[in-house]
């Protein structure tokens, strides 16, 4: 494990502003928001941030801002009140300004506002927000010094999901849109998300490389009394969501009325049906058709409750089949979830297909006409009988499987993207498929055998392992960022 390390270690003119055991929960959930910020969230600052060349002419929008505008700069201590200028921390080499600091504790205010906790001092909601940027910043140096970046799939992933959630289909749509209404607003979002999901790795990767769970510690915890409430139980849910066009203590009283009649028919509706597609319909012609933004949602399949987030875990594993939550407010908007079935998989037995495939990537430097007439000229020789595994381990570009000739060993639903799985399905055991197009570029799949495995055990011992993992993470996590925070340079000024 790699540590950190500087050249001096320094901490002059310092409040005490470490996070201290006696904080509210809704510190805790704020510092670890600011740390660690999700890409919805990032996009639909940016999203806003967007739409600013909008307000600049606009008399009504710029009275609104300068209200909000005022009403932080009441909660804000008066060190930081008297002026924005300036720097008010050195982080290593890099400052943080005043003005981010105002705009982060604005943020932060309108979540904790938004989330129902109770507010903490001022000075208290500075020192930890002040604490989350300098520990931001020091994650930023480090995925610097690392050279992290994530997959460009990751974040065109992220921005699509942003993209669908404001009513686009595509992200040279969300392009379009954004730079209509800023030049260059595109190429900021994409940036953020690119700092978001390499601060998402370099997380996972230290907290994972601090947590050590044995077989024998997963023997242990299966042998626990606490184990007998961890039952392999998959929960099919439907999720509605209305979202709001800002956070919630800043959208009028008139969209939050309106999102809740919504959300209260949208409860109504699947008290009757089971078919998320119809209720997402009816919402949309109907109370929803002049909302603010559209409706969310649809049938979310079965999931692990470990792999739901927690709010929603929670609403769902009370609930029989059937039942409909009320409907709850978050930051980002109302959420209805309907518990459509529940199934245990003490006994699971799933159909699994050992599989080898060739694939020609499509990039800058592989056009996708380039792609396809590669494919085509290797399966025009996997037809004259030229051996699969050669052909892929010399022509393949995935490195992942290239090496072993193309060999992904056992996969079972659920594991490969929708085309690859679809075509594995219908290929004969034996026997290779057609060239087809995926979200990666053009494959060849070779079916070599098929097998029914009961996967119940290993579908324990993973949930005992994930357990253990979630127990332990929250303290490795903050022992990095101890270490982290102590092998730094840092200067605050009053």
């Amino acid at each position: 494990m790699t540590v950190l390390t500087t050249s001096r270690l320094a901490i002059k003119n310092a409040r005490n502003i470490t996070a201290t055991p006696a904080h509210s929960v809704a510190l805790k959930k704020l510092t670890h928001t600011l740390m660690v910020s999700t890409v919805l969230g990032t996009l639909g600052t940016l999203s806003l941030s967007a739409q600013a060349a909008d307000a600049k002419t606009d008399t009504t929008e710029s009275n609104t801002a300068a209200i909000a505008t005022s009403t932080a700069s009441a909660n804000t201590p008066v060190s930081v009140r008297e002026s924005t200028n300036g720097m008010i921390a050195l982080v290593n080499d890099t400052p943080i300004l005043k003005s981010q600091l105002v705009s982060a504790m604005a943020t932060a205010q309108a979540r904790i506002q938004a989330s129902g906790q109770p507010a903490p001092s001022a000075q208290r909601l500075q020192n930890d927000v002040l604490n989350s940027l300098i520990l931001r910043q020091l994650q930023l140096d480090m995925v610097k010094r690392a050279g992290i970046r994530p997959d460009a799939d990751v974040v065109n992933q992220s921005l699509a999901r942003f993209a669908q959630s404001q009513g686009l289909t595509s992200l040279s749509q969300l392009q379009q849109t954004l730079d209509a209404k800023q030049p260059g607003s595109y190429a900021s979002l994409r940036a953020q998300v690119i700092e978001e999901e390499s601060l998402k790795a370099l997380q996972q990767s230290q907290v994972a490389n601090r947590v050590r769970i044995t077989e024998q510690d997963i023997d242990a915890f299966l042998a626990s009394p606490e184990a007998q409430r961890l039952q392999s139980a998959e929960y099919r849910t439907i999720h509605v969501r209305i979202p709001f066009s800002d956070d919630y203590n800043r959208i009028t009283e008139s969209e939050k009325q309106t999102a809740l009649q919504i959300a209260q028919q949208a409860k109504n509706l699947l008290m009757n049906t089971d078919d998320a597609q119809s209720v997402l319909d009816e919402l949309s012609a109907g109370i929803a058709k002049n909302y603010v933004a559209p409706v969310q949602g649809g049938d979310m399949g079965y999931h692990e409750a470990s792999g739901l987030p927690t709010d929603i875990a929670k609403q769902i594993t009370p609930l029989n089949v059937g039942q409909v939550t009320e409907p709850q407010i978050t930051p980002e908007g109302i959420d209805v979830v309907k518990l459509v079935d529940k199934r245990n998989n003490d006994n699971m037995i799933i159909p699994q297909w050992k599989v080898r495939h060739i694939l020609i990537k499509t990039d800058e430097q592989n056009s996708d006409a380039l792609a396809e007439q590669k494919i085509n000229d290797l399966y025009e020789q996997l037809r004259h009988d030229a051996d699969f595994s050669a052909l892929a381990s010399t022509y393949s570009n995935d490195p992942g499987s290239a090496g072993r000739g193309g060999d992904l060993d056992w996969v079972a639903e659920g594991q490969m993207v929708p085309e690859f799985e679809e075509m594995m399905k219908r290929t004969p055991k034996g026997d290779y498929s057609i060239p087809f197009k995926s979200q990666f570029g053009w494959h060849i799949l070779k079916v070599e055998d098929t097998r029914e495995k009961d996967v119940s055990d290993t579908i324990k011992r993973n949930l005992a392992r994930e357990a253990l993992y979630q127990r332990l993470a929250p303290q490795a996590q903050e022992d990095w960022l101890q270490e982290l925070r102590a092998n730094a340079y840092i200067q605050i000024f009053d």
